[in-house]
């Protein structure tokens, strides 16, 4: 399907399909856009920031300040197109599935640690390669393919640069396969694993720094000073108090 002028008069379709349109044609991927903006080429219209977060439920991808630091509050990121939703079948057959519920996606989120299955990274925790973004976690329900050519549908814990990413078709495999054998036996083994089972798993110190983040910014030090209070006790030697 061709792909309508946004502000065609004639064009018969909601503030979303018009909201997406107006982000490809006016906006630009990986340009910002203002809420100004926004109510400007919508005007009149009630909640259009809402219709435009909608489309997150297509795949499409926005960030705010929350993801994205270097953004002021009241600007956004135009990341990534998802589903073309200006077409009926497409939108239709992209349309979210049934809705997590919040005990489902707690118990997602336990599971997984709160962290990112793809890159493994905390939710709260600064990008080693962008600290001006923090990641922010969530549930996604995605279509996985196994390695055994079985199929399903499963819920994940991911941050959403991944999920920005996660569909990219610029993968090496030469690449990946050189970096693959230069891991260590038990590493290699692990990764093996994960491939298997289609996304990452956490160590133990993974789950431990997870849970270190989640900590209240107040208690971070004290914690720190109890572990290091605790590491000493269990490693000091009985007769060394006699000394």
């Amino acid at each position: 399907m061709q792909q309508p002028r946004w502000d065609d008069p004639a064009l018969s379709a909601g503030t979303m399909v018009r909201g997406a349109l107006w982000l490809l044609q006016v906006v630009g991927v990986g340009n910002t856009f203002t809420k100004n903006e926004l109510r400007n080429a919508f005007p009149n219209i009630s909640q259009v920031d809402r219709r435009i977060r909608d489309l997150r439920d297509y795949g499409w991808v926005l960030y705010t300040n929350s993801e994205d630091a270097s953004l002021l509050a009241e600007d956004q990121r135009f990341v990534k197109a998802g589903a073309p939703v200006w077409d009926t079948k497409a939108r239709r057959e992209a349309a979210p599935q049934k809705s997590v519920t919040n005990k489902e996606r707690l118990a997602v989120l336990q599971r997984d640690s709160f962290m990112c299955t793809l890159c493994g990274i905390s939710g709260g925790e600064e990008y080693p390669d962008d600290t001006l973004m923090t990641a922010v976690v969530a549930v996604t329900r995605i279509h996985t393919t196994h390695l055994d050519g079985s199929e399903a549908q499963e819920l994940i814990t991911e941050c959403k640069r991944c999920r920005a990413g996660r569909n990219d078709s610029d993968s090496n495999v030469t690449k990946f396969i050189e970096k693959g054998l230069d891991l260590s036996p038990s590493d290699l083994r692990r990764l093996l694993r994960w491939a298997v089972r289609g996304r990452r798993g956490a160590t133990e110190i993974d789950r431990v720094w997870s849970a270190y983040l989640r900590l209240p910014v107040a208690l971070r030090q004290d914690a720190v000073n109890r572990l290091k209070e605790g590491t000493s006790a269990s490693t000091r030697d009985g007769p060394a108090s006699a000394t």
